[in-house]
């Protein structure tokens, strides 16, 4: 029997059990074994590494960021990424004309950031189909998805792409579970919880434990609404947390009172690439999305360079990340460094160290020794 089988017989196993106190315990173990399936179908022990990208998948980075845009085929993303990066990717009305991931460059708000046109995925994808696999292995290493969807059928084609990176441990616009699993030595199972536990009982959660075979080990559970899917996802560490926008194409096609009931979608943003509309909205969503910090050098005695901003990204934006940007030698040779801006205590600028961190737009000189 294949993964692929096996997957498909405890999903049907799963979609037949009744959740109860009686059967939480075989839900977790399910849970778990699920999991384990997915992840012989993201990284192969068999020869061939089918998990690594492939041929027309490897793409050198450039830019401060990258953004996949993912979605089935001709729904428009290969148009929309053409005129947004002038980079020319295969455009049809055919099926699968993308068949390698295109790369491009936009600039937004002075910043470069790399746009990777993906080939159209295929329901089916996280279990070897098509090229999916190669296609979600890269949309794992982006900054942010574009989930490009037609706005005649967006809700549908919504839950199958989600559901596609969801099997390929991508998580859309969640935050890593507050749930620490600690192994020790001896003293068997330890659960705490500093909130209620509403969706899962202590019965699975030592499930999914024995499934691991993790007999001995400290759990701290500090995660609202906490389910058997977010402990598997903790155990298994690989998941990655990435922040998606759905963007609704061909609005062109649309009446205004149907645009309206698109805005409730969440994450969302209504486009139009043929006829380009609301495009500006677009590339404001990204800038927030991809939370970049734009930081400005001023050398001793002159006015500030607004050309040119060093960019970094939010949660690494000291003045230490600044140096480094720049040159890795800087941060050796400061001596303090002075700051203008939002993370500035006074408008005329505050004297700093390595660790202040900086905000969006702050002009920075530093003084050596």
């Amino acid at each position: 029997m294949t993964t692929v089988q096996k997957i498909k017989e405890i999903e049907d196993e799963m979609a037949k059990t009744q959740k109860n106190k009686a059967t939480s315990y075989h839900l977790g173990q399910l849970k778990a074994k699920l999991a384990k399936l997915r992840r012989e179908l993201i990284s192969p022990s068999g020869g061939g590494g089918g998990g690594g990208p492939g041929i027309g998948f490897d793409v050198a980075r450039t830019g401060v960021a990258s953004v996949g845009f993912v979605g089935f085929p001709s729904v428009g993303k290969s148009t929309l990424m053409s005129k947004l990066t002038g980079t020319h990717s295969e455009v049809s009305e055919i099926d699968f004309t993308t068949l390698t991931t295109v790369p491009g460059t936009l600039k937004v708000h002075g910043a470069p950031i790399q746009i990777l046109d993906l080939p159209g995925i295929i329901e089916g994808a996280n279990d070897g189909r098509g090229r999916g696999r190669q296609v979600i292995a890269v949309a794992r290493t982006c900054n942010l998805i574009f989930i490009v969807l037609d706005v005649l059928k967006p809700l549908g084609d919504k839950k199958i792409i989600e559901s596609e990176l969801e099997g390929f441990g991508i998580r859309l616009n969640k935050k890593p579970p507050a749930i620490l699993v600690r192994k020790k030595d001896k003293g068997g199972i330890a659960i705490t919880n500093t909130v209620p536990l509403t969706n899962i009982d202590q019965e699975e959660i030592k499930a999914v434990l024995s499934e691991y075979k993790l007999s001995n080990v400290d759990v701290t559970i500090r995660q609202p609404n906490m389910t058997a899917d977010d402990l598997v996802d903790v155990i298994e560490g690989n998941r990655v947390y990435i922040p998606a926008l759905y963007v609704l194409n061909k609005i062109d096609a649309i009446s205004i009172e149907e645009l309206d009931l698109l805005y409730k979608i969440p994450h969302s943003v209504p486009v139009s690439s043929r006829e380009w509309l609301n495009i500006d909205e677009l590339t404001e969503k990204m800038w927030e999305a991809l939370e970049l910090v734009r930081v400005y050098t001023k050398p001793r005695g002159q006015s500030p360079d607004y050309s040119a901003p060093v960019v970094l990204r939010r949660g690494r934006c000291s003045v230490e990340d600044f140096c480094n940007a720049i040159h890795k030698e800087i941060a050796k040779q400061m001596k303090y460094a002075v700051v203008w801006g939002a993370s500035a205590k006074h408008s005329r600028g505050q004297k700093v160290g390595l660790d202040h961190v900086l905000e969006d737009e702050d002009v920075v000189h530093i003084a050596k020794n």
